[in-house]
């Protein structure tokens, strides 16, 4: 909020450094530690026969290393002016605005917010009426049976349920029932921790099969963290709480609808992580679906449909400094593939002279002198993400790919939208950890993936 919001440019410059800086000094200063970090997976990549970490931790992926720069380097090379047009852009604007001194790191935010502000602002509030919970429900039930053939019913009273206001549905296919999940939608601070969620209850089983059936069914759990209904009024969303929704709906379908009968392998288990996202950020994209979108987007008291002004300000918004937001997560993708493939301490000097030289290609605005980011990066220092935060990319270029094939198909057509969905349902969504993620994908594309559709929906390159 302060880099965003705080007019007062000295308390943004000391917040700014201050960030960049932690971690950085005295007796918890991480420089150390991800030296030995570095040397450790360094070594233990030598002992298990590989010439670097990034082959141990890609070994389990679906991309190898040469992929996995292959696909940064494009998107980089796609991005990289329309970033050097953003910051024109906020320049501008700000000079615009009575900012005359030299644009710093500390102010770029600042006046990008303002210039949002003044595009595309779409408060939440003028939203919420839009997107009442049991409506967007009944919008995400119809658009996955007219995707997947398949039917969501309540199943409320089958089970036990830990709160009131959790609800119980059964999935069914040609009246064959394929799974359960529930749904515990609202906020409740005292005993629920924050943000949204999928997991397992149980997983798809032939050997664990109760008696009388030959397999044991797939049960999942959605949290959410919406607001609750207040009096007459149903809970209300925003747009990013349904882009929610949809997203962990997502993973949770991979889960219930497969077809694996070995456990280990079924629904989302076994699925390598840079390719585990696909389903989620696939469904997202029905959200900004036109047709799918003003289906369920009626105000709840009026049932007046979203006026189309602000579904283009929705559009809009999403692309709002694509470039800069792509090259952000490059240069963090980078840095990281490369200090666990290519830096030698002999030839790059310290890790942060090696980040420099990264930001060369990789950022607008260098970092400072003082920038010491590295100390903080948690993702792959103290995560789960080491030499594997490009996945984030990977994810996203396998969604965008998979959604294009439903526009090379005709998202108006609904006989071609249903036949695609169904090959979606019967690879993706079918086949779980049990076949390799890339022969699933060329299972359901005919192809390897492209950057193109991605680049396309961010709107770094013509259609």
């Amino acid at each position: 909020p302060v880099m965003l919001h705080a007019k007062n440019r000295s308390l943004r410059e000391e917040t700014y450094k201050a960030y960049l800086s932690r971690a950085s000094d005295g007796d918890i200063d991480n420089t150390v530690v991800i030296k030995r970090i570095l040397e450790l997976r360094k070594e233990m990549a030598q002992l298990l026969g590989y010439s670097c970490y990034a082959e141990v931790s890609l070994a389990a992926k679906m991309a190898n290393l040469d992929q996995a720069k292959q696909l940064l380097e494009e998107l980089r090379m796609a991005s990289y002016d329309a970033a050097k047009q953003d910051m024109a852009e906020v320049k501008a604007f700000a000079k615009d605005n009575g900012f005359d001194e030299e644009l710093r790191h500390w102010d770029v935010n600042f006046w990008a917010e303002r210039m949002r502000e003044a595009k595309f602002d779409v408060n939440d509030e003028i939203l919420r009426p839009y997107f009442p919970l049991p409506q967007v429900m009944d919008g995400l039930f119809e658009l996955v049976n007219k995707l997947f053939g398949i039917q969501v019913e309540p199943a409320d009273g089958m089970t036990p349920i830990w709160n009131k206001d959790v609800r119980f549905f059964k999935i069914s296919k040609n009246g064959e029932t394929q799974s359960y999940f529930y749904y515990d939608p609202y906020s409740r601070p005292d005993e629920k921790r924050g943000g949204a969620w999928m997991d397992e209850v149980v997983g798809r089983s032939k050997v664990l099969a109760p008696a009388g059936s030959s397999v044991r069914l797939p049960v999942a759990h959605m949290v959410c963290n919406q607001s609750p209904p207040i009096g007459d009024a149903p809970s209300l969303m925003t747009f990013r709480e349904v882009e929610t929704l949809f997203h962990e709906f997502g993973h949770a379908l991979q889960h219930m609808l497969t077809q694996q009968e070995e456990g280990l392998v079924a629904g989302i288990r076994g699925v390598e992580w840079d390719a585990v996202e696909l389903p989620s950020q696939f469904m997202e994209n029905w959200c900004y679906h036109k047709r799918t979108l003003l289906g369920f987007a009626k105000h709840w008291e009026t049932g007046e449909p979203l006026p189309d002004e602000l579904y283009q300000k929705l559009l809009n918004a999403k692309n709002y400094r694509a470039g800069t937001m792509m090259m952000r997560q490059l240069h963090f993708a980078c840095t990281d593939l490369g200090l666990h493939s290519d830096y030698d301490p002999a030839v790059h000097g310290s890790i942060y002279d090696f980040e420099n030289t990264i930001a060369e290609t990789t950022m607008i605005l260098k970092p400072l002198p003082t920038d010491r980011f590295l100390c903080s990066f948690g993702h792959i220092f103290a995560g789960g993400y080491a030499a594997g935060y490009y996945s984030y990319k990977w994810a996203e270029v396998l969604s965008a790919d998979a959604f294009s094939a439903f526009e090379d198909a005709g998202l108006e057509d609904d006989d071609k939208i249903t036949e695609t969905g169904i090959r979606f349902r019967d690879t993706v969504l079918s086949l779980g950890g049990g076949r390799a993620p890339e022969l699933v994908f060329k299972d359901f594309r005919g192809r390897d993936p492209s950057t193109e559709p991605l680049l396309r929906h961010s709107g770094l390159t013509t259609a």
